[in-house]
């Protein structure tokens, strides 16, 4: 059903746009095949996708730091696979990974195809919790930059999301009204119900689930999009 009224959408990138998961695995393939060629990658990855996620959300409610976050989902993950590794190599790692991540690009499916379609119609903003620099070469080294009016990281808010004052930062920066945005995001409580408590609509994009709200809006598909927009 066609949301009335928007004029201004607003994208989550990591996992909405962006394909985290298959840019992340890329790069640590690349890190691990030439430090710790031991290491099957498809192992690591099954270990590091669910710390990674505990860990950003820890980070999201600032019960660890930024430095805290980089160190434990690696620390984490090669103690998972009983890995030995000494800190040193974990924090060189970690600053590789986080050089080389942006190198990798792939978007979900149909991102292009959903932007020229968007862009015609609605002023285009991202809000992000990633950090400044990595999410610009992101958004950069991908061509998504040109499409959004504008472009809202927790560091430039202060907090991240589902903080009220991010949504805020963004709404004032791109001004935009409450009443005529829409949020669009793979995170239930950062992106949805964030966007929803401030007053934006939302809509989850993601796997189908059952448990949410039949109130709330979702797409398994981002050209499903077209069905509300």
């Amino acid at each position: 059903m066609r949301v009335p009224h928007i004029t201004d959408v607003f994208f989550d990138l990591d996992h909405t746009l962006w394909d985290f998961d298959k840019n992340s695995t890329l790069a640590f393939d690349t890190i691990l095949s030439q430090r710790h060629p031991t290491i099957q990658i498809d192992d690591f990855i099954k270990e590091y996708v669910p710390i990674n996620q505990s860990c950003w959300k820890l980070f999201q409610y600032n019960k660890i730091t930024h430095q805290e976050l980089r160190y434990n989902r690696l620390k984490f993950s090669f103690d998972a696979l009983s890995y030995s590794i000494n800190d040193d190599e974990i924090d060189f790692i970690s600053d590789q990974y986080i050089d080389i991540l942006p190198d990798h690009n792939h978007l979900f499916d149909g991102a292009f195809e959903i932007l020229d379609y968007l862009k015609s119609k609605y002023t285009l903003h991202i809000i992000t919790n990633g950090f400044a620099e990595v999410q610009d070469r992101k958004m950069n080294n991908s061509l998504l930059t040109p499409y959004f009016a504008t472009i809202t990281n927790s560091e430039m808010a202060g907090v991240k999301k589902p903080n009220p004052a991010i949504f805020e930062y963004a709404l004032e920066k791109s001004k935009a009204k409450k009443e005529s945005s829409i949020m669009i995001g793979d995170s239930i409580d950062a992106d949805v119900q964030g966007a929803l408590d401030v007053g934006l609509d939302a809509i989850f994009f993601g796997e189908y689930s059952n448990d949410l709200s039949s109130s709330i809006k979702q797409v398994d598909h981002l050209l499903k999009l077209k069905d509300f927009l």
